[in-house]
């Protein structure tokens, strides 16, 4: 039977979009399926503050009544008023290996971007730079972590058949923990603190960090504000993040870095247990059981750990604030026996942030590309 497209527009459909993904990749030793109750708030335009800023479609593709693709259209108006653009996103996008599934399912999304008046499609991104994205098109062999998506080898090649062409690429790296901080990092340091007045700011107690949390965000906006696609978070959204993230996060993989007079958030530095085999176990969802493997690696001595977000003000940027970070943390990662830190997506042209591994023993294990076409 030919592919049928459907659009979303019940929970109900909207939970066999969600669970799609991890169906397709059941059997992937690779793969790291997401939490089907936190996708289900990302997607729901009613609880993502991202619909402030945000137009969305959803369709899933269907064969003799059997789910075998899906994919989400988007428009973010504020990163397009930013960038000076006509950009739609596509995301969310899985796929079986078929080539009339695939083409129904982008040509279904390149309508509806059209008559919302874009001029051209790219992705897979999400609403927000937090969102997953890029296709990973070198790695498949490498398992995945939390905050990428993970696809099988046929989806770059379905892109480049489709006259999708590269817009972007991030690169991914095991920066392998050292027997010491490196003294250039220490002596680099300790200039930046008295030249700039700055502290190294910890939290013993998670009370302590509420304080700064919207400061982090607010000093995130800045910090990323010049990368590919972004868009300042409105204060609900950082609101949004804030609850979703805080009460997660493990207080001594955290590091902020002050101007001490004022107190302002100039750089900071959040890191986690690696959550993959824990995510597997869990297989999409927290409850009844999935909780459990995810508290006890989330309180573990961890053998690896993701650097889930850093970032310093633009104005402080090459300026020596990471080693002030590192300086923090790697005695943290040596005391617990961490082996690696997982990099996460680094874009390919943001030479400062790659820079600061020049110190380090590092593997390039992986790279995703963000993909674009344009419009006729």
């Amino acid at each position: 039977m030919s592919v049928i497209i459907r659009e979303i527009t019940q929970k109900k459909e909207l939970k066999k979009f969600v669970k799609f993904n991890i169906e397709l990749y059941k059997d992937s030793p690779y793969h790291v399926p997401g939490l089907v109750e936190e996708e289900m708030i990302t997607l729901d335009k009613k609880k993502n503050p991202a619909f402030e800023v945000c137009d969305a479609v959803y369709f899933l593709a269907y064969r003799d009544d059997r789910v075998v693709g899906r994919i989400a259209g988007m428009v973010n108006r504020k990163s397009n008023e930013v960038w000076g653009q006509k950009y739609a996103r596509f995301g969310f996008v899985d796929f079986v290996d078929d080539q009339e599934v695939v083409d129904a399912l982008f040509d279904a999304v390149e309508k509806w971007a059209k008559k919302q008046g874009m001029d051209h499609l790219h992705g897979p991104l999400g609403f927000t730079d937090l969102d997953h994205e890029g296709m990973l098109i070198d790695g498949f062999d490498q398992l995945g972590t939390m905050a990428t998506i993970y696809n099988h080898p046929y989806y770059p090649t379905h892109m480049e058949r489709m006259g999708y062409a590269k817009d972007n690429d991030w690169h991914e790296f095991k920066i392998y923990i050292p027997d010491a901080v490196p003294d250039k990092h220490l002596r680099v340091g300790e200039i930046v603190k008295k030249k700039y007045g700055l502290k190294t700011v910890k939290f013993k107690r998670r009370k302590d960090i509420w304080p700064y949390a919207h400061k982090i965000f607010e000093a995130l906006n800045s910090a990323f504000g010049p990368l590919y696609g972004f868009a300042p978070l409105t204060k609900k959204q950082i609101d949004y993040y804030v609850n979703q993230y805080i009460p997660m996060i493990r207080l001594d993989m955290v590091t902020v870095i002050i101007h001490e007079e004022t107190d302002k958030v100039v750089g900071f530095g959040i890191s986690l247990p690696n959550l993959s085999h824990a995510l597997k176990k869990a297989k999409g969802h927290l409850f009844p059981f999935g909780f459990i493997p995810l508290l006890k690696s989330l309180k573990s001595k961890p053998r690896i750990i993701d650097l889930y977000l850093m970032g310093v003000l633009p104005e402080y940027q090459n300026k020596g604030v990471n080693a002030l970070i590192f300086n923090d943390l790697i005695p943290v990662y040596q005391s617990l026996g961490v082996e690696y830190a997982e990099s996460n997506p680094e874009l390919e042209s943001n030479n400062a942030v790659q820079a600061q591994w020049d110190y380090f023993k590092r593997e390039h294990h992986k790279t995703r590309r963000a993909f674009i076409k344009e419009l006729k």
